[in-house]
């Protein structure tokens, strides 16, 4: 018989095909009620993604959008969600080893459970000495991870201020991260995001360079502001910037994009 994919998938909404619209980059760091722009709250990381459920964004990873292999149904707006620095809060585990329900990919898990429709594919640009902390769960995190769907992703070694460092120093900082992505089992070359968004003196370097005798390459690398990003076949697309949007309630935030989407003035990404 017919195998997986090939039956049509029922259009997300009526929105007509759009391959240069653009593309939300959600950035989230921290779960919690603490008045911060880097955090959200339950409630709102819930809503998140609730509310773009509903408007028919689709969440694909940072390597399915910088390909252009995002597997859209007729309709569907991608949204890439991302997941800065490997915080404890993103992905915890409780004393039983099994996931903790009140952590972000808790949450996104039991929303996906009933929204099948919005399944936990995220990138988490990770710290690889922090690693969402909980050492002796490690290994069963990046399992659970990968089943899932998600990647990981380069966010350097140290998270300095790159426009600060030395090219040797920016090297070493994001090639040895390349090295430690690559032991833990995820396939290179990956994307990077920018510590505090800010890029090396010498941009030739996120176009690649030689590190302990590898070459270290870069699929895309992102900012921290503040916009929605252009669509990889965009003409105007520049894969060594591409901005992306937090997810707070302040100005350019992400609710603040969501509701100018609604009112039509944001021009998305559509799969025809």
């Amino acid at each position: 018989g017919p195998g997986p994919g090939s039956f049509a998938k029922a259009p997300v909404s009526s929105r007509p095909g759009n391959l240069n619209g653009r593309v939300f980059v959600a950035m989230y760091h921290h779960l919690g009620d603490r008045n911060d722009p880097m955090f959200r709250t339950v409630s709102e990381f819930t809503h998140d993604l609730d509310r773009m459920d509903k408007l028919g964004f689709r969440p694909v990873t940072v390597s399915a959008y910088l390909t252009g292999h995002m597997d859209l149904a007729p309709g569907a707006s991608p949204v890439v969600m991302t997941f800065d620095d490997a915080n404890a809060d993103q992905v915890r585990f409780l004393d039983d080893g099994s996931l903790d329900t009140t952590c972000m990919l808790g949450l996104w898990e039991a929303f996906a459970k009933t929204h099948p429709e919005f399944p936990v594919h995220a990138t988490f640009f990770v710290l690889p000495k922090s690693l969402f902390g909980q050492p002796k769960w490690r290994e069963k995190k990046l399992e659970l991870l990968k089943n899932l769907g998600c990647e990981l992703a380069n966010h350097t070694i140290t998270h300095p201020i790159l426009r600060k460092q030395s090219d040797g120093r920016v090297k070493e900082e994001i090639g040895d991260a390349s090295e430690a992505l690559e032991k833990l089992g995820q396939p290179l070359p990956t994307s990077l995001a920018l510590p505090f968004g800010s890029s090396p003196h010498n941009k030739e370097l996120l176009h690649g360079f030689s590190w302990h005798g590898k070459h270290v390459e870069l699929t895309g690398v992102f900012l921290v502001g503040s916009n929605p990003a252009p669509s990889a076949s965009d003409p105007k697309f520049n894969r060594y910037a591409i901005p992306r949007i937090q997810a707070n309630e302040g100005e350019y935030g992400l609710t603040y994009w969501l509701d100018l989407f609604e009112k039509g003035k944001v021009k998305v990404y559509v799969q025809p």
